[in-house]
């Protein structure tokens, strides 16, 4: 058998769609425009990348959006300074610094700054004892991405064995943590693994759905899973480069060879990474629904 390819390009445009109705909607009824800024410190090629892709997206959407870039040899004080003047501006919902910073600058004390209320990474101690707690919060973007395929795919999540690779607080930690909730993608029973863990093949083999994100190119092989497995891989990797100097990427899963025993299976590019962008302009509606004070 070969695996069903979950498209995160196919599912992130479908969110796309209702969203850019959520957006109109907003304006038309409620005279709300969703406003996002994004901070970039530095010059870091694939950093303007992602802004550049989350802006386009916002436009795209009808959210208003706003880029500022600051010299990499920008204080902290600073930064913060700039953190605060979006903290009050009432034209914007959404707050997101890209990371990584530069290294004379505190990632945390600026992430801490950012007022919990436009958070929308979810990456604010506040969103994150929330999301813990199982209240209404920010989800961390690409955790909530997981959920969407999954649910979306019709993969039955209650009561299944999950194994989580990778304990990063931008997605292992996360994802396991919702996985376990009383909520819609799951009342699963996880098992969290990382580099550190002795027999990873012998959790594996036991998983009903394997969600990888550990940033190692092709860690999961055939002989770790089981027929009818759920992959769910998060890693993107870059392994060389073609002839004509574009990346080779490739995900923590060996796909070719575990989409043959594999139900469903997310590919790489064009599996988790889509959708990471469309939850945070999810999260940005959402800010501004909250903001406004829109059921």
């Amino acid at each position: 058998m070969s695996a069903t390819i979950i498209s995160g390009t196919e599912v992130a445009k479908a969110i796309r769609e209702e969203l850019k109705t959520e957006v109109a909607d907003l304006k038309e009824k409620h005279a709300v425009v969703p406003g996002l800024v994004t901070i970039l410190v530095g010059e870091d090629p694939a950093s303007q990348s992602y802004v550049s892709a989350k802006n386009k997206t916002a436009h795209a959407l009808g959210i208003h959006s706003e880029q500022i870039t600051l010299p990499a040899d920008t204080s902290e004080q600073d930064l913060l300074a700039t953190v605060e003047k979006y903290n009050k501006d009432k034209n914007i919902h959404g707050i997101l610094v890209q990371l990584p910073l530069p290294k004379h600058i505190n990632e945390t004390n600026v992430l801490y700054a950012i007022d919990p209320d436009k958070d929308v990474d979810g990456f604010h101690p506040v969103n994150v004892g929330k999301m813990v707690l199982g209240e209404e919060c920010f989800l961390p973007c690409t955790p909530h991405g997981i959920l969407e395929l999954l649910s979306r795919s019709g993969v039955e999540t209650s009561g299944a064995e999950v194994v989580v690779i990778g304990r990063s607080n931008i997605v292992g930690k996360p994802i396991a943590n919702l996985m376990l909730q009383k909520r819609k993608a799951g009342n699963a029973t996880i098992t969290l693994c990382h580099t550190r863990t002795k027999d990873m093949a012998a959790h594996c083999k036991r998983a009903d759905i394997i969600i990888a994100a550990v940033g190692v190119p092709k860690m999961v092989t055939a002989d770790m899973v089981k027929d009818g497995v759920v992959v769910i891989d998060v890693g993107v990797n870059r392994i060389g480069k073609t002839a004509d100097g574009k990346a080779i990427l490739a995900g923590d899963v060996d796909f070719d060879a575990v989409k043959e025993k594999a139900s469903y299976i997310t590919p790489v590019p064009g599996g988790v990474g889509p959708m990471t962008i469309t939850m945070l302009m999810k999260n940005t509606v959402q800010a501004a629904k909250q903001i406004a004070g829109v059921k």
